[in-house]
């Protein structure tokens, strides 16, 4: 019989090294994966000159930006659940190449409406990839310092990917054209689709005990899908960041964005009931019950939504305050890059160290004093060498905290699990971008005084240093040690 990845390799000393096959494995979901979160940022700095260039009125702008996350965040659970069922590398590919034809028909767009079906099918195939890729990557390492490795440089290159996306976005919007930031996911994708058949085996749940190859037997066997849990808990999540994304433009009084959060809240709760009741749940309650699946998720949450809502707040310090131009703003953000980057490699260490706990509560810490030292920011840019050396250490103590997440939410889950707990921790992070940003925004523009950027930008910053806090300290209270 052929071994597949999602059979567990023979026991290694702990401080063996991957084989050579592993490292292929692992270049190749890093660079589907480093693919997906530049996507998040990428059209961000180009957003005006694609609504000059393709006639989209100003308040249809941030659709570009909102298709995307939607469909990103909404059916990441669900097609985590599907990638168990048919198997990862089934759904990895057929994710990658949506992603190749949706690229291709964003770059050659020359209407709104073609260009927002494109981000769409950007969404879906963001949501199709990456629960599956990191089922792929869980399932190839066995838990412990091999897995964390991979899981530290997964984390780096994802938060990398996303703070560099600005940047990459700029350039290729200055030098060659806004259509360049969707045709460069086309090559990429193509060689992660040329490659990956073969190195990585398919990887899927064995039959039941006592299946056989064909009949009844065999039909009682194979997973199901739980159609009013998939119904529920992605309509759910769309209304969610709906909401979220409509209360961070237009106030948390406005009727739309109330009425979506309504929604969320009573879909997400049908969830919860129907999974108790279900036969073949899409997320079993015992799943739900894991205190390392519940807690890891909950600072898994606030690790996403605090630090990419600080980028939001400092892009508007940077330019708003001090009066640097979009581009000099994403150059900026690179120092926060190469920290996450320094993070993601620090992390297996830590948690060798300290253990998934450990590394959270450091990591946490970590972030929330670089945080609070960006409380001094004055109105001149003598303050940038501040910001810029917090900006550093804050994404090092953000990357430890989000790879001691990763580990700690799919550890202890069998092989046949890890799709739907990557796929739980992937709802997560979309969810966690998706809510950090209308907070700070909303607390940006509450509290700016007079008019005074400054004093609004300094009291988010104080709301997010409160909210890394409060993180940490849920960590210490209710996660166990171990």
């Amino acid at each position: 019989m052929t071994a597949t990845l999602s059979e567990a390799p023979p026991a290694r000393p702990a401080a063996a090294g991957p084989t050579g096959r592993q490292r292929l494995v692992l270049v190749v979901l890093l660079a589907a994966q480093f693919m997906l979160a530049v996507d998040f940022s990428i059209l961000n700095v180009a957003l005006p000159v694609i609504g000059q260039g393709l006639g989209f009125p100003l308040g249809g702008l941030q659709w570009i930006a909102t298709a995307f996350a939607l469909c990103a965040a909404g059916f990441t659970l669900l097609f985590g659940r599907v990638a168990d069922l048919v198997g990862r590398r089934r759904v990895f590919l057929a994710g990658l190449a949506l992603l190749a034809v949706a690229s291709l028909a964003g770059g050659l767009a020359t209407t709104p409406g073609v260009l927002l079906a494109a981000r769409v099918a950007q969404g879906l195939a963001t949501a199709a990839v990456t629960p599956a890729g990191l089922a792929l990557l869980t399932t190839a390492f066995p838990e412990g310092p091999l897995r964390e490795r991979a899981l530290g440089l997964n984390g780096a290159l994802m938060s990398a990917g996303f703070t560099s996306g600005a940047v990459l976005g700029g350039l290729l919007t200055d030098l060659l054209s806004w259509r360049w930031a969707f045709f460069v996911n086309v090559p990429v994708a193509l060689a992660v689709l040329l490659t990956a058949p073969r190195l990585i085996a398919e990887s899927r749940p064995r039959p039941s005990t006592g299946a056989t190859a064909t009949g009844a037997t065999a039909t009682a066997g194979r997973p199901r899908m739980d159609l009013p849990g998939a119904f529920t808990v992605t309509g759910g999540l769309l209304a969610l960041v709906h909401g979220l994304t409509t209360a961070g433009e237009h106030g948390w009084g406005d009727p739309v964005a109330l009425s979506a959060l309504a929604v969320a809240a009573l879909l997400l709760v049908a969830f919860w009931l129907v999974e108790q009741r279900a036969a073949a749940p899409l997320v079993p309650v015992r799943v739900l019950r894991r205190r390392t699946v519940v807690w890891g998720n909950a600072a898994g949450l606030l690790a996403f939504a605090t630090e990419t809502s600080l980028v939001f707040v400092l892009t508007l310090y940077l330019q708003r305050v001090l009066g640097f131009s979009a581009l000099a703003t994403g150059l900026a953000f690179g120092v926060l890059g190469a920290g996450t980057v320094l993070g993601g490699l620090l992390a297996p260490r830590v948690l060798g160290r300290l253990g998934g706990r450990g590394a959270l509560l450091a990591g946490f810490l970590v972030q929330a004093a670089a945080t609070a030292a960006l409380l001094l920011l004055g109105a001149d840019r003598a303050w940038l060498g501040l910001l810029l050396a917090a900006a550093f250490v804050g994404g090092v103590g953000n990357m430890v905290a989000i790879v001691g997440f990763m580990v700690t939410a799919t550890s202890g889950l069998p092989d046949e699990e890890q799709g739907l707990a990557t796929g739980v921790a992937t709802m997560t992070q979309q969810v966690g971008i998706a809510l950090g940003t209308p907070v700070m925004s909303a607390v940006t523009t509450a509290t700016a005084a007079g008019g005074s950027v400054l004093t609004g930008v300094t009291w988010a910053i104080g709301a997010n240093t409160a909210l890394v806090l409060l993180a940490g300290t849920a960590t210490a209270l209710f996660l166990r040690r171990g």
